[in-house]
């Protein structure tokens, strides 16, 4: 494997990867694909979910390379710990879905989160909705899962000696998920979710002990602040005051300038609401629970393992820029070349914006930098200039330089947590899978072509899409590869369907006597507004603010609708058996996970 002659570690890793395959394929090998209920066995469990299968399987299904590596970067980076509100907020979020949402939605009998809006809209809203969340998980979630969780596995076995190629690594991890989860279904892949989200826990905290011990026994003249300056820590100082005196600007949650506080009020939770009570890439989970208090339990302990994960992410990626900023440095020929062409050439209107924390490293070429772009403003006015951006640091390496510094060899720890990364990145493209064949095979399949096809029917075209699905997948995502910005638009993108979705449910449930188009209204006026907020008139706002815009302004106009256009209110039937008892110990304990939210931002602001 090229990892040091490491067998110990190469056993491991194979060993823990078969087991999650075995486990999610023996667990799933009794559902009944011929009987009465076949469907609901393979989409959904069976409706037998367990609250500890629901917790750890959102939080496997969730977190993914991208968030890994990227979250770990971003904590290196100038975000530091702010970039946690992803994380925190979200306990908050799944705390409402489990006691706001679920109940209708385990009531109404539903197995797809568009089927909701049949039951309050008509079958126009359900049909809009799924082709938009199907735009999104094959054309960006799954595509982009792919392609990060390869260039993850791609970066990380070659800094082993090991090359892989983009596009193998791709076919590898598609065909991989698309195994267990075309064979077993949901319950295949809630199982395999319960091995792989607790490693994913287990390996963040590995990794996290060893960037602590590495702090404390690293000399204070090779260490950095997080501001770019040398530590001027004392020698001796104990690991978690040389952390804290190195990070103390990192560590508030106020400290990302590209994260301003107002977003906190409105703007970050319209994503966080949409993803983990509206999207069918995580909600399959809580729809397959086998009662409502399971479920309920299910999404509050998802909400506390959301407490955890900066802790063994985002926090190690801070330590892995006090110890090798050095390492994440691009070289100065690569990043400086901009600046020495534009001042070797003929006199531009180009400015150079530079990483703060590189300007403070680098004081004096950053002085040089300063007065040259003075220069230019003074020539030619500073409304002629184009700013160009220095990237000095690669922050997303900071994850690699943990492991391949930091993990022993040959001890079978380094392969656990190579696993570990793996399965995170196996079980999103699982999830996003499962649900893609779920949302096209009830929602268009048996819906408009084959009203009549039999259960077994149902589980083959499901089991079909899924092939067709990672075939997409699987040739798309290398050819990501030349399109390096394609991560930066993620979010953004989304919001032309996320926010929509929101306001819709939203005024569904709030007003039950507007007339049945309103649906329609509002998943059309969305990505209208949005656009004309973030292309045309304030491309340069933050993404967050426009989804706030447009949020209220899809409610303004479905209000205005339903003032005009009434109908008979609605009323949500009881279509299930479940036992739809509230579970009162899901409540208490929610309530703890959302003051213990609040207590971390009274802390760490």
């Amino acid at each position: 494997m090229g990892i040091g002659g490491g067998i110990i570690d190469v056993l491991v890793f194979v060993g823990f990867i078969a087991a999650v395959m075995f486990v999610g394929l023996w667990k799933s090998r009794g559902e009944k694909t011929h009987s009465e209920h076949g469907a609901q066995d393979y989409f959904l469990a069976g409706r037998g979910l367990t609250w500890w299968l629901i917790g750890f399987s959102l939080i496997a299904a969730n977190i993914s390379a991208e968030q890994f590596v990227g979250m770990s970067g971003q904590g290196a980076g100038l975000y530091g710990l702010s970039v946690s509100s992803w994380e925190w907020c979200a306990a908050i979020a799944l705390f409402v879905v489990a006691f706001a949402l679920l109940p209708y939605f385990l009531r109404s009998g539903i197995t797809t989160i568009p089927e909701f809006l049949e039951v309050r809209y008509n079958h126009w809203a359900r049909l809009l909705m799924t082709l938009s969340m199907m735009l999104i998980l094959i054309g960006v979630s799954l595509i982009g899962v792919i392609y990060a969780g390869a260039l993850t596995l791609k970066e990380l076995m070659g800094s082993y000696d090991v090359t892989l190629s983009l596009a193998g690594c791709c076919w590898a991890l598609g065909v991989m998920a698309a195994i267990y989860v075309a064979v077993g279904g949901l319950k295949a892949c809630a199982w395999a979710d319960l091995l792989q989200g607790s490693a994913l826990i287990v390996g963040g905290g590995v990794i996290a002990y060893y960037a602590f011990d590495a702090l404390g026994a690293a000399p204070v003249e090779a260490l950095v602040s997080a501001t770019g300056s040398s530590a001027t820590v004392e020698q001796g100082t104990g690991v978690m005051a040389k952390f804290n005196e190195l990070n103390e600007t990192a560590m508030h949650m106020g400290s990302n300038p590209t994260m301003p506080w107002p977003i906190l009020i409105l703007g970050i939770w319209i994503p966080n609401f949409y993803y983990w009570g509206l999207n069918q890439y995580i909600t399959q989970r809580i729809l397959g629970s086998a009662s409502l208090a399971e479920g309920q339990k299910g999404l509050v302990l998802a909400g506390f393992l959301k407490l955890l994960i900066p802790f063994v992410i985002v926090i190690p990626g801070i330590i892995a820029f006090n110890l090798y900023s050095k390492d994440m440095e691009v070289s100065a020929g690569d990043h400086l070349a901009p600046y020495e062409q534009a001042i070797q050439g003929e006199a531009g209107n180009t400015v150079f914006k530079m990483d703060p924390r590189w300007e403070v490293a680098n004081a004096e070429k950053a002085a040089e930098i300063k007065t040259y772009n003075a220069s230019v403003v003074a020539r030619v006015g500073e409304e002629a200039v184009e700013t160009v951006e220095l990237k000095q640091y690669k922050y997303d390496s900071a994850l690699g330089l943990l492991i391949t510094k930091l993990i022993p060899r040959n001890k079978g720890i380094l392969g656990f947590v190579i696993a570990a990364l793996l399965g995170a990145i196996v079980s999103s493209l699982a999830a996003v899978l499962n649900a893609a064949s779920t949302l096209l095979t009830m929602d268009v399949y048996q819906r408009y072509i084959n009203p009549k096809a039999s259960q077994f029917r149902l589980v083959t075209m499901g089991r079909i899409f899924i092939g067709v699905f990672v075939l997409i997948g699987c040739l798309a995502s290398p050819m990501l590869a030349n399109n390096k910005s394609v991560f930066e638009y993620i979010q953004k993108f989304q919001g032309f369907v996320s926010t929509g979705i929101l306001a819709v449910f939203i005024y569904g449930l709030i007003n039950r006597t507007s007339a049945q188009w309103a649906g329609v209204i509002g998943l059309i006026a969305n990505p209208i507004i949005y656009g004309i907020l973030t292309i045309k008139l304030f491309p340069d706002m933050h993404f967050l603010y426009s989804m706030s815009w447009s949020l209220i302004a899809v409610l303004a106009i479905m209000f205005v609708y339903g003032l005009v256009c009434k109908q008979e209110r609605v009323v949500f039937a009881t279509n299930t058996t479940m036992d739809l008892t509230s579970s009162k110990g899901a409540l208490a304990w929610g309530i703890v996970v959302c003051v213990m939210t609040v207590a971390l931002y009274v802390v760490f602001w």
